[in-house]
């Protein structure tokens, strides 16, 4: 049974997101909205709703750890397995913009979260939380992020974010409407029915739940993300790839695990610094195949290798169980 409330649930999350996307895409589109803007903000919240939906759930249901494994899982996943893949169909060309402040940027958001996740550490206190104090700090570095992007698009320098070769669909308003609000309850619900499978799996099979939310959780909601980057290396358009998961990955840690932790502290227990600290690797590893190795194209080769880390970095996990 548990395996059907994860699987229905991932349905519901995944058709919820489109349907949300869609409807709140035609919305803007009817409102002369340029597609930049649509592209860089409700296209990019719909493909991290899962992510989103999944982690504030468990954080209602207090599962921190499966909250805060689901955002670094995917971030992980994102880095390693969906720029891999997608380099191993096509080379990817990283623009310099990325090179320069994109994924430098998304270090800093991973060394942030190593920092507030190091109570421990740095205060000298019983346990690690993110707190919500913590919380509100990542939702004010995704407000500064959100102004970024609308001042590079605003100056035509973003080639990554937005829908290029993608026409928005306007809608009956009507149907914009349904497809908001039956996109909404579909993530209320299917984010509930998840996290609920997932937990449910965890305990039968004597797991804690940050390995669920590490692994099998974090690679469920990157669907859209890893879909979406192999289709644009098949049509000859893998830069996209960097894009997305840029985007994807800083949303996850500024906004999604912000929302999070805002509504309630998150108490780590199963979360550990070497996951984290992977969580930093893989962001330098990215940012030094682009700058150094392949002339600022993440080669096969090198798409390889990501890969291959992150195959090493799931097999450890399983090895320390």
């Amino acid at each position: 049974m548990n395996i059907v409330f994860l699987i229905g649930g991932l349905l519901l999350i995944l058709w919820g997101a489109n349907a949300l996307t869609d409807g709140a895409s035609s919305v803007a589109k009817r409102f002369n909205i340029p597609d930049i803007v649509i592209g860089l903000t409700i296209v990019a919240f719909g493909t991290s709703a899962p992510e989103l939906t999944v982690s504030v759930s468990s954080a209602l249901k207090g599962s921190a750890d499966m909250a805060i494994g689901n955002v670094v899982g995917s971030n992980l996943f994102n880095t390693l397995m969906i720029v891999g893949v997608t380099a191993m169909v096509a080379p990817i060309m990283v623009t310099r913009n990325t090179l320069l402040k994109e994924i430098p940027l998304c270090i800093l958001a991973s060394l942030a979260l190593l920092i507030f996740a190091n109570d421990s550490i740095l205060n000298g206190t019983f346990e690690n939380t993110i707190g919500i104090s913590d919380g509100l700090i990542l939702l004010c570095f995704f407000a500064i992020f959100l102004s970024y992007t609308f001042a590079i698009a605003g100056n035509g320098q973003s080639g990554n974010n937005d829908n290029d070769g993608e026409e928005i669909k306007v809608l009956p308003i009507w149907k914009s409407v349904l497809f908001i609000l039956g996109g909404l309850a579909a993530l209320i619900g299917g984010g509930s029915l998840f996290v609920d499978g997932a937990s449910g799996i965890a305990r039968s099979l004597g797991v804690s739940e940050s390995i669920i939310g590490l692994t099998l959780v974090a690679g469920g909601t990157s669907l859209p993300e890893l879909a979406t980057s192999v289709v644009a290396a098949l049509k000859k358009n893998p830069e996209m790839a960097i894009g997305n998961v840029v985007g994807s990955n800083l949303f996850n840690i500024f906004f999604v695990l912000g929302c999070s932790a805002s509504i309630t502290p998150l108490h780590l227990a199963g979360i550990t610094n070497f996951d984290l600290l992977v969580l930093v690797i893989s962001a330098v590893l990215l940012w030094l195949f682009g700058v150094f190795f392949g002339k600022r194209t993440i080669t096969r080769l090198e798409g390889s290798i990501l890969v291959l880390c992150y195959v090493a970095y799931t097999a450890t996990l399983i090895y320390m169980l």
